[in-house]
């Protein structure tokens, strides 16, 4: 009998948060293979989309109407308002990955991090962290998609998360990216590997193999 994570458990859902700009992305595309059997879940928001984006892949991009309609019928695991716009993650989707063994990165925004937590407890809190404001600035400015006023509130609610990163669980500085991705694949083999997540099963299966 094997007891490493499989059958029989419950997933694990992991919270990756991080100020807008800091490379959630590009660190999530660099550690690809640890996330290779994680499923990304897909927010919805209402800001406009990117040139480079596809909708229902990197968002469902939403009319505002439609969004507040999802919240009334109580459709979102979490949302917030992020610089003027709305995010959400839909919950049907999340619940039953997880119901099924299947662990879930949410890539959200502090508020509906927050909002997780509170609900989800065993949520596993990843911060991703810029290693200057400085840089975090200079690459704002280099995607060259925000006014200079959106830009200014950016960098004001990364100082806001910053303040708050006791909250997480864990800290990776995006910095050196594949230093970075190297981290996040420790986190998550080190959550998969937590004795807590062996149901009874697998140690009663384990004792009479």
């Amino acid at each position: 009998m094997d007891m490493r994570p499989g059958r029989g458990r419950r997933g694990i859902l992991f919270v990756f948060t991080g100020a807008s700009g800091v490379g959630k992305g590009s660190l999530r595309a660099a550690a690809a293979d640890a996330l290779r059997t994680v499923i990304y879940s897909v927010s919805a928001t209402t800001r406009a989309r990117r040139p480079a984006e596809t909708d229902g892949v990197d968002y469902h991009f939403l009319e505002r109407a439609e969004f507040e309609r999802m919240i009334a019928r109580g459709e979102f695991l979490e949302h917030a308002s992020y610089v003027g716009d709305l995010y959400g993650t839909p919950a049907a989707p999340v619940d039953a990955a997880l119901a099924a063994g299947r662990d879930v990165l949410l890539e959200i925004e502090l508020a509906g991090a927050r909002q997780v937590k509170a609900v989800r407890s065993e949520a596993v809190m990843i911060f991703i962290a810029p290693p200057s404001l400085a840089e975090l600035e200079r690459r704002l400015r280099g995607r060259g998609t925000d006014s200079e006023a959106k830009i200014q509130r950016r960098l004001e609610r990364a100082r806001e998360e910053i303040r708050a990163l006791r909250e997480f669980d864990y800290l990776i500085v995006n910095d050196r990216l594949e230093e970075a991705a190297e981290t996040l694949r420790a986190v998550i083999a080190a959550e998969r590997a937590r004795a807590w997540r062996v149901v009874d099963d697998e140690i009663d299966a384990f004792l009479a193999s």
